[in-house]
């Protein structure tokens, strides 16, 4: 793959266009290049992000806002403008001649036009392609009812998952899907399912408002792409508690915390009622974040499992979330995993350096300890 920083010119041929022309010539070039984001800042060159590192693109700097927003608001939908004029930011997507589509979000930065535009591949990956552990298979073949959180910070591939989640159940199980996205990232076609996706500002004005009317809409599964207030919280929860398969995305970086994201939607008089719910209509928390690989530019998922047995839920009951780590420990047999395991699991199947892994690791001594044991185990086969 070619350096960002030293892009043959045939590359970007014909790039000095108008802003429009240049815009569209810029996200074909990511797409080619398989850059995961580019940005777009007055005063600065296009930058792209490869392989989760932050390259400079060899332009010239975009001269002004003017500039920018000749490039990127002839891509944002019709009758959305007052939107960002009033708030300053604005999400939507958009997609290419390849397939590709990017979620866009244009901000103001000190009066300026800035940009962040995130590639959604056009082919959605299945389990196996995203190096995701056998679970999230099993768990989404077995579920019917009840919440599954997809929780990680920006950037570790929570959608990519919950594409694998629906794309699985629409061509496996006679449903009616609904998602609710902000903007939509994968388009969900054919399968033994039907698929209704709802974009915010678009189809609806927010999640709440979606979410309001969506069990008059006959929906069997529902995937929320981002659950950030509490309105959307509890109606997920009242859907999955209602029979229906919600499925929801959390930005949080592991399985305690996501507990404490929840309840920080809600006044304190409220956590009991919030935990009792929760008992109810949890299935599972799985958390990821992406680690660098041996590859130059490859990525592979750690990943954090907590499956709602009946500890959990006992758990969750006495606000017990600091022993939820112990948990996933004593259940593994039965699909539940932590990030030691994983980072363990990355490092003996090559694919993550061990110095890598210790970076990544929330537990150090923990992560060093399970190694050894590896080691002494080859050692004494080799023997």
């Amino acid at each position: 793959m070619s350096e960002p920083s030293a892009i043959d010119p045939a590359a970007l041929s014909g790039i000095v266009a108008t802003p429009e022309q240049q815009m569209q010539k810029l996200l074909s070039f990511v797409s080619r290049e398989k850059a995961s984001d580019l940005h777009l800042k007055t005063g600065y060159p296009p930058y792209v992000r490869i392989g989760g590192r932050l390259r400079k693109v060899n332009l010239p700097a975009i001269p002004d806002s003017s500039h920018i927003n000749k490039m990127v608001l002839p891509l944002v939908p019709q009758g959305r403008l007052n939107e960002f004029d009033q708030t300053g930011s604005l999400d939507f997507s958009t997609q290419i001649e390849t397939g590709d589509r990017f979620r866009i979000n244009i901000y103001k930065s000190r009066g300026d036009t800035h940009v962040a535009m995130r590639r959604v591949q056009s082919d959605i990956a299945d389990f196996d392609d995203l190096n995701l552990p056998p679970i999230y298979k099993k768990l989404i073949s077995e579920t019917t009812e009840g919440l599954v959180l997809v929780c990680g910070v920006t950037g570790s591939g929570k959608s990519s998952t919950m594409a694998a989640m629906i794309d699985w159940i629409k061509d496996h199980r006679d449903l009616h899907i609904i998602t609710i996205e902000d903007p939509i990232e994968y388009h969900f076609a054919g399968g033994k399912s039907i698929v209704s996706q709802r974009e915010i500002g678009i189809d609806a004005r927010s999640f709440p408002d979606a979410l309001r009317s969506v069990v008059r809409q006959d929906p069997d599964c529902i995937l929320i792409g981002e659950m950030r207030d509490r309105e959307t919280v509890l109606a997920a929860i009242q859907a999955a508690e209602t029979g229906h398969l919600v499925l929801g995305s959390l930005h949080c970086a592991d399985v305690p915390l996501a507990f404490s994201r929840i309840l920080e939607f809600f006044d304190r008089s409220e956590h009991a009622f919030i935990r009792s719910s929760l008992a109810n209509s949890l299935r599972a928390i799985m958390c990821q974040r992406l680690v660098p690989g041996i590859e130059e530019g490859s990525r592979y998922p750690a990943t954090e499992v907590m499956l709602a047995n009946s500890v959990v839920k006992r758990k969750i009951l006495e606000e017990e979330d600091e022993d939820l780590h112990g948990v996933l420990h004593s259940y593994r047999d039965d699909g539940m995993r932590d990030y030691t395991l994983s980072l363990v699991e990355l490092v003996e199947h090559e694919k993550v350096l061990r110095d890598v892994a210790m970076d990544y690791a929330p537990n150090r001594e923990a992560l060093r300890s399970m190694l050894k044991g590896i080691d002494a185990a080859s050692s004494g086969r080799r023997g």
